[in-house]
This record gives C-alpha cells, structure tokens and sequence, in this order.
C-alpha cells in the first residue's frame, strides 16, 4: 500500500453503531491508542460484527461513547460539571481498555478553577421520515434548545420571532425552546440560525451524536443532537 493509500484508509469516514448510537469518525481515530480494544479491532486481530446497514456494531452502552470517541479524538476527558455516571463510564473505558482514559477516570482533574463553572446549552433536531417514498420524504421537522442559561433562551424569544414556539420547563430548572413542526428546509435554516447565534455568545460544539428510532411501521424518526459549552464565573450569593 502507498503512501496515498494509506493516508485515504486513515481518513476515510467509518460508522459505528454502538448500542443502537450511530457514530462517524476515522480510522486514525479508533486506532489512536494501538493497545486498546478498539485499535486491536480495526487492526484486523478482533473479529467485527455488522448492523443492517454495514456499520460497525458494537454492543455497548451508546450515550457514553460520546465521551470515548472525544478522548480518542483530543487525548483529553472533558465532562459536563454535573456528570454523574463516572462509575459507568470507568467500566466502558476498562471494556475498551483505553489505559490513559482509565487513568484520567481514576485520578480526575477538575475542568475549571473553583470560581469557573460550565454553563450548557443543548439543541436538538428531529426529523419524522416516510419509509415508503422514493425518494425518502420529511414529514415532519421540529428544533428544539434546551438550557438553563435563561438570558440565552430570552435572546433567542427577541431575535427569532418569525417561527411558531413554546416554551416548556423541564428538570433540574432548564428550560425548553421547541420550534415547529416546520418543512425540512425551514428546519434547516432556523438550525443554521440558532447555532450561528449560540457560538456568537461564546458557546463552542462540545460534541454531536445522532440517534435513530422506528416508531411506527410507515416512518422512523431520526434525531440530532449538538452539545454547547462556555465558562462562566461564579456569582457570590
């Protein structure tokens, strides 16, 4: 194999699924750390197994995989301030056996100085498709931000007036934007929108993930998720 075929190989996209999780990266990615189980599977000693649609299947927890792929991807564990399934995630790196990741979970450093903490905001997409037409049709199309970080929420209710809301509280005092139902191509524009606005207040992708379900014999729904995060200071009481 040559040069260029080699870089093409490391490049070249490859799909995971990973409990039912989809995710993409590159070879290079998944063999970041040679000894692990990943780089031994992709170096061809393990055998693999395939889902439906010829992606990669592994049989593991698929929301906390979004937090290896990140350390495969930067050699770094980031995590939410409020994360609190470390003990599950300690047990996923060991299954991968990912030893630096191991040693991050067992001696952690805390992200932030004490007076920073990380404020979040969620943003999801989600799509309803046709499994009948040709091509694949969108019935329906809905965009929805979740967050505490209420003056965020109360920009985003000034500036985007133009598409049907409501607003909903949730949990833990967060607060939910649910815009729609709208076509696929309104869907498009307002995510293009709100993600522009979100990173113009400071906020960075933290990570993405999508998720596929069937629900109902005649269409699957198919959803989106994008992670923001920025610091902010602590306020005395």
């Amino acid at each position: 194999m040559d040069n260029g075929d080699w870089v093409h190989r490391m490049t070249t996209p490859i799909t995971l699924n990973v409990g039912g999780h989809l995710y993409t990266t590159s070879l290079s990615t998944l063999q970041r750390y040679p000894d692990s189980m990943l780089g031994a599977m992709f170096r061809g000693d393990f055998p693999t197994t395939r889902d439906s649609q010829g992606n990669y299947f592994i049989d593991r927890d698929g929301t906390l995989f979004r937090y290896i792929l990140n350390f495969l991807r930067t050699s770094e564990l980031t995590l939410p301030v409020d994360f609190a399934e470390t003990d599950l995630l300690r047990k996923e790196a060991d299954f991968y056996q990912i030893e630096p990741l191991i040693q991050c979970l067992n001696d952690p450093k805390p992200l932030y100085p004490p007076d920073i903490f990380e404020q979040v905001v969620e943003l999801s997409s989600t799509r309803k498709l046709s499994k009948y037409s040709n091509p694949v049709a969108v019935i329906i199309t809905q965009v929805t931000i979740t967050t505490k970080v209420h003056s965020l929420l109360e920009g985003i209710s000034n500036n985007f007036t133009k598409w049907n809301k409501h607003m909903m509280d949730t949990r833990d005092c967060q607060v939910s934007f649910t815009f729609g139902p709208c076509d696929y191509h309104q869907e498009v524009s307002l995510r293009v929108h709100l993600m522009d606005y979100i990173m113009k207040q400071g906020f960075t992708i933290r990570n993405t993930r999508v998720h596929h379900m069937s629900e109902r014999a005649n269409e699957n729904t198919v959803e989106h998720h994008w992670t923001f995060c920025r610091p902010a200071h602590k306020v005395e009481d």
